[in-house]
């Protein structure tokens, strides 16, 4: 689940990281090792950034949600992106991207949230979120797949996207969604569908019942 983030303050911006998310994507420090620095410690140090805004924009291209920030400075605080879209990652994870809401088979909310990485796998200890053990057991998929469930490009449905861990089974998205493959090719494009997360299924990322006949345990 998510963990408790961890404030990075800065005279201008803070900087709030939820290790139990993170996924070492290193969006962060590729895009600014000046605040972004592995090797320091603190790791995080938001003043040293040229700009508040170049901080800002590397934040929002964290594809876990495992960083976020809060301006101090009058500057515009992250925005809900207007289209939900989930990007197909090749032998990894799906990122999320919009307004995002991810409830249990219970009915629980787990997290609301603009960016999240859920695990497609079957094997993360983080479930639903993504954290790398697709790497530890050389989980391979290309990201783009083979049949797609019927489109409905003029179905409208709710602008905020629900993913709910269905008990034992897959992720079921309902809300208007886009679904992009490996190569940038929309892959699916409406209101409702089911995602696999065991990591059996043949036309992965959809659900094809296998998590019934591999034992699959997950809620």
């Amino acid at each position: 689940m998510a963990g408790k983030a961890r404030n990075y303050e800065g005279q201008e911006i803070d900087v709030q990281y939820d290790v139990k998310r993170c996924i070492h994507a290193k969006e962060c420090v590729n895009r600014l090792s000046a605040v972004f620095d592995v090797d320091k410690r603190p790791w995080i140090q938001p003043d040293n950034t040229p700009t508040t805004d170049a901080l800002a924009e590397t934040i929002q291209h964290c594809p876990t949600g495992a960083l976020h920030f809060s301006r101090k400075d009058g500057g515009a605080q992250e925005q809900t992106p207007e289209d939900n879209t989930i990007r197909i990652v090749p032998d990894g994870p799906l990122y999320v991207r919009g307004d995002v809401a991810i409830i249990n088979s219970s009915g629980e909310m787990i997290i609301e949230d603009v960016r999240v990485a859920l695990c497609r796998c079957g094997a993360s200890n983080n479930k639903p979120f993504c954290d790398n053990t697709h790497k530890d057991i050389h989980f391979k998929d290309t990201g783009t797949p083979d049949e797609h469930p019927n489109s409905d490009p003029n179905a409208t449905g709710e602008s905020r996207l629900h993913v709910e861990t269905a008990k034992n089974g897959p992720l079921l998205l309902s809300g208007e969604i886009e679904i992009i493959g490996a190569d940038g090719q929309s892959v699916f494009l409406g209101t409702a569908t089911a995602l696999c997360r065991c990591g059996h299924s043949s036309n992965k990322p959809f659900c094809d019942g296998t998590h019934r006949t591999v034992g699959f345990e997950g809620d």
